[in-house]
């Protein structure tokens, strides 16, 4: 009976450790065709419940990227042969995969036969997001430094050595650039005060978001036409939410090609989410600047996008939960931010 009454006290601790703990732990056979202890984490994480995956354990391999899921199948086939496995991969579909997991696995060994396999695994999605926000500013300050100062050196020297061949204009020219760089200079600082200290979701109004940003932009660029319409319409996002119509209408508006350029802003509910559509009838955003934008590619040191300002939209909308769409028309683009709504009820 002793012996008895200490095991179920046992098994209640490792019951209470594992729900109380943030990581997903788990065990499987040998073989990998049963589950035989999961806890309820894995549901937030994966997006499958334990009772789920108990029915049926290949359904964890569909939780997983399908460009993941070679490696993931390689480190199972070492881990039944007896080898301990780490790795890090992309889960959760109904989160389009934006979930990362760092995975520990080791084999229980009995008798010199491999016959279970436990391990946990860990949501290091934050830890992925500041490391990919890191590689975007390192790799956009070089680029952009070093292109802005080539121009502002090399145009001094013209002065320098033919100063008969129009200073005037390189002067000007050292001047648009150098303004350039403070802008450069001032954005980098509102995107390394975003990440140094973000802020959890609020309820934010976007109809009044929305209306102050288009106050800031018409005042600023006087000839432009901005339209709204705009319905009361409210949802979770980072108080700094102004920010990214306000960069979107800037952007537009500072490379139209029209000298009384005009742009359209709308709010809308769509269903659960809650929108932002900004349109334009501006020359196309550049291919590599909006695929970077909406995750489609990550930044290398030969692709990326030269903006700052745009990744600042990117970075409020991510860490905001929204997603961002694309779309370059004959007329122009269009860019669409959609966000969990806030309903009353």
């Amino acid at each position: 009976m002793e012996a008895q009454r200490n095991q179920r006290q046992s098994e209640n601790r490792l019951q209470e450790i594992s729900e109380h703990t943030s990581d997903v732990l788990w065990m499987f056979n040998a073989d990998w065709t049963d589950l035989l202890f999961c806890n309820t984490k894995c549901e937030a994480i994966y997006g499958i419940s334990a009772s789920e995956l108990q029915a049926d354990p290949t359904k964890f391999l569909e939780c997983i990227h399908p460009e993941d899921v070679p490696a993931v199948e390689e480190a199972m086939e070492r881990l039944s042969a007896g080898e301990a496995v780490g790795m890090e991969y992309r889960v959760n579909p109904a989160v389009e995969y934006r979930n990362w997991v760092w995975v520990q696995g080791e084999p229980v060994v009995e008798d010199g036969e491999v016959v279970r396999i436990v391990g946990f695994a860990r949501d290091v999605t934050d830890r992925r997001r500041r490391e990919r926000q890191l590689a975007v500013m390192d790799n956009l300050l070089r680029h952009n430094l070093r292109n802005d100062m080539n121009v502002i050196l090399a145009n001094a020297e013209l002065i320098e050595e033919r100063p008969d061949s129009h200073p005037e204009d390189r002067a000007a020219v050292i001047r648009r650039v150098g303004e350039q760089l403070v802008e450069t200079a001032e954005k980098q600082r509102e995107i390394i005060d975003l990440l140094e200290h973000p802020v959890c979701p609020q309820t934010v109004s976007l109809s009044a978001a929305v209306a102050d940003s288009v106050s800031t932009v018409t005042n600023r660029y006087p000839e432009a036409t901005v339209h709204t319409d705009l319905q009361e319409v409210s949802a979770r996002a980072l108080g700094q939410l102004y920010l990214v119509v306000l960069e979107l209408l800037e952007n537009a508006l500072r490379h139209a090609d029209e000298p009384a350029p005009t742009a359209r802003v709308a709010v809308r509910a769509a269903g659960d989410a809650a929108e932002i559509v900004v349109s334009d009838n501006c020359p196309p955003i550049p291919e590599h600047e909006y695929r970077v934008l909406t995750g489609e590619h990550e930044m290398t040191a030969t692709y990326h996008s030269s903006g700052l300002g745009l990744w600042l939209v990117y970075w409020i909308v991510d860490l905001s939960n929204g997603e961002i769409e694309f779309t370059r028309t004959t007329d122009g683009n269009v860019a669409t931010i959609r966000l969990p709504r806030v309903t009353d009820d």
